[in-house]
């Protein structure tokens, strides 16, 4: 049996069960639910057991359920790695009824963390966020999330503007952190449209669940996610953008590496024939018997230099150089 001491649930069998109330509203959080906290909520919450296995489960996709009772809905937020600079995702699982407001989170979400602290100690947090009901305080949770969402953003725009100077400096490689970059926001993009369409598709279910109109408050949280998605198609289009750019200026360097070798080896090829024929052991005009020439050797040396200009004037009449 579970024992409540102020606004918390103490119980040897439930340790991960915390609840804050105000009036006749209570929110439940769940941190790193197990299949105890599920059975709880079965015993206490007229909850679906399809759902509640779907809060254990961390493969599911951003959804909402509906029944006549409550809401059910999982979306999706974004973790950042400051070392591999590559986002990975977790879920919160919500159930939303008149009365409750239940959350189911591994703890990853620091907004979320946060702000039921501050409902626990803060009578005033309290009155604010639980005084226009349940959708009200939801709103409150998806509000601060997004909010917590924007460092993250800026710090992905600031990575893509040093990308550019990155590019274009010869004296770096710029294919692997395009690469790095361009994977996180791929993963970034698969973790947010989908919480966008969650959230349009509340606004319309809440409004039983709340004693204010919230359109308006749901239409600035769409406002903040349409923003942060389109920022981050900007930055997917300015990356192909990098990427398409790097290849072409890597490409162009090979190019030019590759005409002055190829310059050189055409030049030298006469050059080698001509020294090998002079090589060969017959007689030759001007070879190298002991009866030969004895300016044989500035003759071959004026020979080869005579087909090396004659080969670069050709080469500049051309434009090959």
């Amino acid at each position: 049996m579970a024992v409540t001491q102020g606004n918390k649930v103490i119980s040897s069998e439930h340790p991960n069960v915390e609840s804050v109330n105000f009036n006749d509203l209570t929110w439940t959080n769940i941190i790193k639910p197990t299949q105890l906290e599920m059975d709880y909520l079965a015993k206490n919450f007229p909850f679906h057991p399809l759902d509640l296995d779907d809060c254990l489960s961390r493969m599911q996709r951003p959804k909402i359920d509906e029944y006549k009772e409550y809401l059910f809905f999982i979306f999706h937020y974004s973790i950042y790695n400051r070392e591999t600079r590559v986002s990975t995702h977790d879920q919160v699982a919500v159930f939303i009824g008149d009365k409750y407001l239940v959350t189911i989170h591994s703890g990853g979400l620091e907004s979320l963390v946060k702000f039921f602290r501050e409902c626990q100690i803060d009578e005033e947090v309290r009155k604010e966020s639980f005084s226009q009901g349940s959708g009200f305080l939801l709103y409150h949770i998806l509000d601060r999330t997004i909010d917590a969402y924007f460092p993250i953003l800026d710090k992905i725009l600031s990575l893509t503007e040093e990308m550019e100077d990155m590019v274009f400096d010869e004296n770096v490689e710029a294919a692997q952190e395009l690469a790095t970059l361009r994977r996180d926001i791929i993963t970034q993009r698969r973790i947010m449209f989908p919480s966008r369409a969650i959230v349009a598709d509340l606004e319309n279910k809440l409004k039983r669940f709340t004693k204010t109109d919230i359109s308006v408050y749901y239409g600035d949280l769409m406002d903040h996610f349409n923003k942060i998605c389109e920022t981050l198609d900007e930055m997917r289009e300015i990356i192909e953008v990098y990427k398409d750019t790097d290849f072409i200026l890597g490409t162009d360097r090979l190019n030019r590496v590759m005409r002055v070798l190829t310059i050189i080896s055409t030049i030298m090829l006469p050059l080698i024939v001509l020294s090998g024929l002079w090589s060969m052991n017959i007689p030759l005009p001007f070879g190298a018997d002991p009866g030969g020439h004895p300016y044989f050797f500035y003759f071959i040396v004026a020979a080869l230099l005579i087909v090396v200009f004659a080969m670069l004037y050709a080469f500049r009449r051309k434009r090959w150089i």
